[in-house]
Parts: C-alpha cells; sequence; structure tokens
C-alpha cells in the first residue's frame, strides 16, 4: 500500500498541472473576450477560431455552474459574476507578472551581479567605464565596488565581501592566506603637485622631494596589519607624512592648496593633469619604487564561469590600454 501510494502521486501531480495549465488557458481566453467585447476580435487577437473560443468558454461556464456573459448579436457584456472573475482574474495576471519579474531580477542578481574591490587607478582607468557599460546591459543586476587601500581590499575579499580585487601585489603575505595573485604589469611611483611648485621646471633627485612634505592617498589601517608578517612595518605607509587620506580627492586638495608632494602611481599622470597637478621629473635611480599590479582572488572561486569573464575582460582592458609595461613574471 505504501508504494501503491508512491506510485500514484506522479499520475495526479500530472494531473494536477494538466488541470492548471487548462485553467490559465481558460482564463486568458476569458480576459481577452471581456476586454475585447466579442468573441471574433478575441479570435483574431489569441489567433484561434471562433468556435473553439466559443466551445472553451461555455466550459469554463460549466465548470463555474454559472453564465460569465450577456451574449447578443452587438457582441457580449460581463455578467456580475463574469465582472468578478475578470476582477480576479486581472490580480492573478499581475500576481504572475510580478512574481516571473521577481525571479528575473534574483536570476540577474546571481548570475551577473557583481563585487569587486580596487585602488583609485584601477578604477578611474579600467573598472569605471566596465561598470558602466555592464549596469546598461544588465540593468537589474546589483554592483557594488570597493574602493581603498590593498589591504583593506583583502580584508573584504577573505572575508567573501567581494569576489576578486585590482591593485599591486602584497608583501610579506602572511602564510595560510590562501588567495592567487594574476599578474597584469608593473606600475612606478610618481610625485606630483600644484602650479608653480618650487620643484618644478628641473630634473630633480629622491632626496629633493624628501625634503618637502608629503601626501599619500589609502594609508594602512592598524586592523589590517594582521594580514601580513612584521606588520609593524606597514606604520611607515602613514608616518613621516604631511597629510595621509583614505580619500584621494582629499589629498588632491590638500596639495592644490600646499606644497606637499603626492605620491601616487604615475598611471593617474593623465588624470592628474586634469586636475591641475604636474608631475615632477625625476632622475632615475635605485630608489625607484614599482609595483606589481595585477588581480587578486580566492581559489575556490577562480573556477567560477562568471570571475574567469571578469578577469579576462578586465586583462584585455589593461593589454588594450597599454596600462602598465609588461611583467615578465
Amino acid at each position: 500500500m505504501h508504494m501503491d501510494n508512491y506510485n500514484i502521486l506522479p499520475i495526479l501531480s500530472n494531473l494536477l498541472m494538466e488541470r492548471i495549465v487548462a485553467m490559465d488557458k481558460a482564463l486568458e481566453q476569458f480576459v481577452a473576450v471581456a476586454e475585447a467585447g466579442s468573441l471574433m476580435a478575441a479570435a483574431e487577437v489569441l489567433h484561434v477560431s471562433q468556435p473553439a473560443l466559443s466551445y472553451n468558454l461555455k466550459r469554463l461556464e460549466q465548470s463555474l455552474g454559472v453564465d460569465l456573459f450577456h451574449r447578443s448579436s452587438r457582441g457580449v457584456q460581463l455578467t456580475p459574476y463574469g465582472e468578478t472573475l475578470y476582477s480576479s482574474a486581472v490580480f492573478i495576471e499581475r500576481l504572475h507578472s510580478n512574481a516571473l519579474a521577481t525571479i528575473a531580477r534574483q536570476k540577474a542578481e546571481l548570475d551577473e551581479g557583481i563585487s569587486v574591490g580596487t585602488g583609485y587607478s584601477t578604477w578611474i582607468l579600467l573598472l569605471k567605464d566596465y561598470v558602466i557599460e555592464h549596469f546598461r546591459a544588465h540593468p537589474a543586476a546589483p554592483i557594488n565596488v570597493s574602493i581603498g587601500n590593498m589591504m583593506r581590499c583583502m580584508d573584504q575579499l577573505l572575508a567573501g565581501d567581494t569576489s576578486l580585487f585590482i591593485g599591486h601585489r602584497i608583501d610579506r603575505l602572511k602564510e595560510g592566506l590562501e588567495v592567487d595573485f594574476i599578474p597584469l604589469g608593473t606600475a612606478t611611483d610618481g610625485y606630483f603637485v600644484r602650479p608653480g611648485h618650487p620643484l618644478l621646471g628641473e630634473i630633480r633627485d629622491l632626496d629633493e622631494v624628501r625634503a618637502y612634505p608629503t601626501s599619500m592617498a589609502y594609508p594602512v589601517d592598524v586592523r589590517q596589519k594582521r594580514l601580513v608578517s612584521g606588520g609593524q612595518g606597514y606604520d611607515a605607509s602613514r608616518l613621516g607624512h604631511a597629510f595621509t587620506s583614505n580619500s584621494l580627492e582629499a589629498c588632491l586638495e590638500f596639495v592644490t592648496a600646499t606644497d606637499a608632494v603626492l605620491i601616487h602611481s604615475t598611471v593617474l599622470r593623465d588624470y592628474f593633469a586634469g586636475q591641475g597637478l604636474h608631475q615632477i621629473e625625476i632622475r632615475p635611480s635605485a630608489d625607484d619604487r614599482k609595483a606589481v599590479m595585477g588581480i587578486y582572488v580566492l581559489p575556490e572561486r577562480r573556477t567560477n564561469p562568471k570571475v574567469q569573464s571578469f578577469i579576462k575582460t578586465i586583462t584585455e582592458r589593461a593589454i588594450a590600454l597599454k596600462l602598465f609595461p609588461t611583467y615578465p613574471g
């Protein structure tokens, strides 16, 4: 008897689905007739024959035990029963449409939503245009971009707040932090000042630059030092500068109003020029700081098709823009 119950369940389920589909079709035809005001007009809209439509409406009325229409030579008009069914059918259709829209939105969030971390340089030069294009292609998909220093981005990556982040390679990451790094190229530190600054007009040594107050965006927070071996060494990211901030805009305003020197990657030289800053010409030396730029991603997420597609797109854009010199390693 127990097995018989299991055997009959699929049959009952199929019968129920057939009943639902048939009722859905009947309601669709009923609404079309009510809104068209005649069987002939509704038949044209539904692309069915008028006799078939008339037969289906009769079956619906028989199943409900009431007349839904007053029929005359001028067409059809809803009875009070028909008015009730029409109101309910329209409500059901609205619920159905809302449900489909919600499902589509949820699917877009899962399939196309993106959450990435980045520094300011890669946001301006790589991600901004990509994000706008992505939004236009998938307007229902949520986009989250976290802009900050690389240690903050790493913190968020490990916490699962982002799928990946773009920035420079972090030295001395603690053992046990399982992350993959995909290199894109190298970036060099540049030095930027306001118009008329005393350091402009000649090639300068780094010692001359260091004689002036400096500014840097996105210094490392104290709590982020736990991610690296010898975290106390990162104190230098904040100490020794006249002004640090997690806002690049604030650093630009400070440097524009003072003799301070902004230290930032040279990849943004054109952007800074648009903000009114000039790059100091530096004499090449062994002290020139270079950083390997790339994409950090958790190993378990690297096989995700969406993450793979994102990495491929960003890599291709970086190459097309010739953003970073080729990284050999």
